[in-house]
């Protein structure tokens, strides 16, 4: 079998035989996936999806059900950005010391923020990590509960647990 590359931006889509679904799937979801990556907090969020789409071109073969295709983009995109996010801290933890003391932002660029928005943003970066993908995939995707366990597993607890959290961490911000 031979592979043709196809260029977009700056990365390369391997392409298989026509009509087979992979160029579509790719085109239709990408972005999406891209989008879910950023919002579990992957700095590299486009090489993650890339590597998803290439792990799925090599497995899909193997693939039990060939419409699982999407799911199984989705649990790599979310297990991938979990890693990468371990490594990350790891690497910050190591090199906490060099780095210079972060700069606070300017008077404007802070009033100019929701304090609401950013209240929220931060009880979510401060939910365990399996809540916080939970609630990414559910309310910022918008996918159905199924959808949600498709790609990461058991959903109904950790949603409650983290609507739980959310609710007791803004309450608590809201009386200080």
């Amino acid at each position: 079998m031979t592979y043709q590359q196809q260029t977009t931006g700056a990365i390369a889509v391997p392409l298989t035989r026509p009509g087979d679904g992979y160029e579509e799937l790719f085109t239709a979801h990408f972005w999406g996936l891209v989008r879910l990556a950023t919002l579990l907090g992957a700095d590299d969020a486009e090489d993650v999806v890339q590597d998803a789409f290439v792990r799925l071109h090599r497995k899909r073969r193997t693939l039990r059900d060939q419409n699982a295709a999407l799911a199984y983009l989705r649990s790599s995109v979310c297990n991938a950005s979990r890693s990468r996010l371990r490594h990350l801290r790891m690497a910050r933890r190591r090199h906490a010391q060099l780095a210079p003391p972060a700069e606070a932002g300017s008077a404007e660029h802070e009033v100019v923020r929701d304090e609401d928005v950013r209240a929220l943003l931060a009880a979510v970066a401060d939910l365990p990590g399996r809540q916080r993908e939970v609630l990414v995939l559910r309310y910022w995707l918008d996918l159905s509960e199924r959808d949600t366990a498709e790609a990461l597993g058991t959903v109904k607890a950790h949603t409650a647990r983290a609507i739980a959290a959310l609710g007791r961490r803004l309450k608590d911000e809201e009386a200080k």
